[in-house]
C-alpha cells in the first residue's frame, strides 16, 4: 500500500479503536451495501473445498484446510479498499490479540481468522501479505486469494459475493465448521462481541463432548 491509504488505514483503525463507530459507518455506506449499526444473525453457510493461495503463495484448500472442523472467524477485505476494510482488518487484529491472551496455543489450532478476498483478480499473495502486515502478525490468521472462479465460488458459499466486488457487504461471519453453527455480524462490530461468540461456539463444543462421553 502507498503512503496516502497507509495514512487512511491508519486513521480508520483509530477511530474503531477509539470507539469512533457512526463516523465510519456514515463514511462506508456510501460505498458498501452493508447496514450502518453492528448486527448479528444466524447465517447459513455451504464450505468449498477448492483450491485457494495464501499470503506465502502456498496452495491451500479452503474447506479441508483452511477451515477443517475448526472454529473460524471469516471476513471478506480488498487492498485497495479505504472503507469498511481497513475497519474490519483492525477489529480482527484486536480479536487476534484478545484469542491469543484467552486461548494460548488453541488459538491457531482450534480457531483461526481467515480474511478472504474479493477481488482476487488485483489481491495477489504478494499484495496482500503487504496489507496483512499493517494489521500485525500473522499468527492464526489467514489470508487467501486464488483464481477468480474459484474464489468466487467459496465466497458464493458464504453469501458475499458480489459482481460489483466495490459494492460488498460488509460482514464478519463467526461459525464451528464441525457443528454447522453460523453467524453473521453486520456493520462494524464490537471484537469483544466477536470473541464471545468464539467462546461461546467453544463452550458448545465442550458441552457435546461431555454429553457424548456420558
Amino acid at each position: 500500500m502507498g503512503i496516502d491509504q497507509l495514512v487512511i488505514v491508519a486513521a480508520l483503525a483509530g477511530a474503531v479503536l477509539l470507539g469512533d463507530v457512526q463516523a465510519v459507518a456514515a463514511h462506508d455506506a456510501h460505498h458498501h451495501a452493508a447496514p450502518a449499526p453492528a448486527d448479528a444473525k444466524a447465517a447459513r453457510v455451504t464450505l468449498y473445498d477448492n483450491e485457494l493461495v495464501d499470503s506465502d503463495g502456498h496452495a491451500v484448500r479452503f474447506k479441508s484446510e483452511a477451515v477443517d472442523d475448526r472454529i473460524v472467524v471469516v471476513d471478506f477485505i480488498y487492498t485497495s479498499c479505504t472503507t469498511i476494510c481497513p475497519i474490519t482488518s483492525a477489529i480482527f487484529s484486536e480479536v487476534q490479540q484478545r484469542l491469543i491472551e484467552t486461548l494460548g496455543e488453541r488459538f491457531g489450532r482450534d480457531v483461526k481468522l481467515v480474511s478472504l478476498t474479493v477481488d482476487p483478480a488485483t489481491d495477489t499473495p504478494e499484495r496482500l501479505k503487504d496489507y496483512a502486515a499493517s494489521f500485525g502478525s500473522p499468527t492464526g490468521w489467514l489470508w487467501l486469494t486464488g483464481d477468480k472462479p474459484k474464489v468466487d465460488k467459496v465466497l458464493t458459499g458464504f453469501g458475499a459475493y458480489a459482481v460489483d466486488f466495490t459494492r460488498h457487504a460488509g460482514a464478519i461471519v463467526v461459525g464451528d465448521a464441525r457443528s454447522g453453527d453460523w453467524t453473521r455480524f453486520y456493520g462494524v462490530p464490537n471484537p469483544p462481541d466477536i470473541v464471545a461468540q468464539v467462546e461461546q461456539l467453544l463452550a458448545a463444543r465442550k458441552s457435546a463432548s461431555i454429553t457424548e462421553r456420558k
